[in-house]
């Protein structure tokens, strides 16, 4: 693993006007040293960090030595969400923030490293969303754009789950436990559950296996993330929008100058394919270089952490 690293950011006004004194940004470094090989900017999702790669690395089927994304090759450059806690950095009140906010602090975090142009930015569900904001304010910012199981915009869906886990954090008695057990159920499908339970019980427990198994990723989550951390990923999640300073979303999609490869899952009940395809049919009638991969797998939202063959084939020539 490698070390934690901070670029301090000084008097930063978020989007709703607040002024926040100091905001450590924390990131991480893997592969080639800084401006030695191209650099491919991986976002985090909502329970994620910037340790990516090696031994506990939580995307390190995709990102290492060997690798699709080859650390051989490139530099991987992984940015913490401020207030997600791996750093130790918290901020009380979540809804200070939306997404753009964290987009211009990235951006900051690159200027300071004196990064004017990315191989790649990709990221997974809030990652992707975030990628999508980055390139909103920075159109010449990335030579690929790769957005996977996410889109431009929080949709009313995604916003109305969002909602219901904002009322689990601030009402319940056990609020990550309550939370993550819903959000399960947002991240799988309903295949995926009849393939993986079938009904099945478990007699100890007297119970359904799949309420064992919400149960069991409810206190896993408990047990490894801040209340404050996850309210602020959620507030995230909700207000994902490039849309949100611009009349006209057409004039954002026309000015961004990279490829835009869009990575959707077939099954994904959290940010849907057909919303990613609709994406993608506008794109294309503006002429912008874009491309469209489906993952077939009845994982739902989450087979981006689990189809890794498939994933490594659409990204392979990427990267090669």
């Amino acid at each position: 693993m490698s070390d934690l690293l901070y670029i301090p950011i000084k008097d930063y006004v978020t989007h709703n006007g607040s002024c926040i004194k100091t905001i450590n940004l924390s990131y991480q470094l893997f592969g080639n040293p800084l401006h030695t090989a191209p650099i491919v900017l991986v976002n985090h999702a909502l329970t994620g960090n910037s340790n990516v790669a090696g031994k506990d690395g939580w995307w390190s089927s995709l990102i290492g030595d060997d690798k699709v994304i080859n650390t051989k090759d490139f530099t991987v450059l992984v940015f913490n969400i401020p207030g997600n806690g791996y750093d130790g950095q918290l901020f009380n009140n979540y809804k200070d923030f939306v997404t753009t906010d964290i987009a211009k602090l990235f951006l900051q975090g690159l200027k300071h490293l004196k990064i004017e142009k990315l191989y790649a930015t990709i990221g997974a569900s809030l990652g992707g969303g975030l990628a999508w904001e980055m390139v909103a304010l920075q159109p010449n910012i990335t030579k690929y754009l790769i957005p996977i199981a996410a889109d431009w915009k929080s949709t009313d869906w995604l916003i109305a789950n969002c909602r219901i886990q904002e009322q689990f954090l601030e009402n319940s008695k056990q609020p990550i436990h309550d939370a993550r057990m819903h959000a399960m159920l947002c991240y799988r499908s309903p295949q995926s559950f009849k393939h993986k339970f079938n009904r099945s019980t478990n007699e100890d427990l007297q119970l359904f296996n799949v309420e064992s198994w919400l149960l069991h990723h409810g206190k896993k989550l408990q047990g490894r993330f801040q209340l404050s951390a996850y309210k602020l990923m959620n507030q995230l999640l909700k207000t994902i929008n490039i849309e949100r300073d611009n009349d006209d979303i057409t004039s954002v999609f026309k000015a961004i100058k990279g490829k835009i490869h869009l990575i959707t899952i077939d099954s994904d009940v959290f940010f849907t394919s057909d919303e990613t395809e609709e994406t993608y049919s506008t794109l294309k009638s503006l002429g912008v270089d874009v491309h469209l991969n489906i993952i077939e797998s009845y994982h739902g939202h989450d087979a981006f952490l689990i189809e890794y063959e498939k994933l490594n084939a659409i990204l392979k020539p990427i990267f090669s």
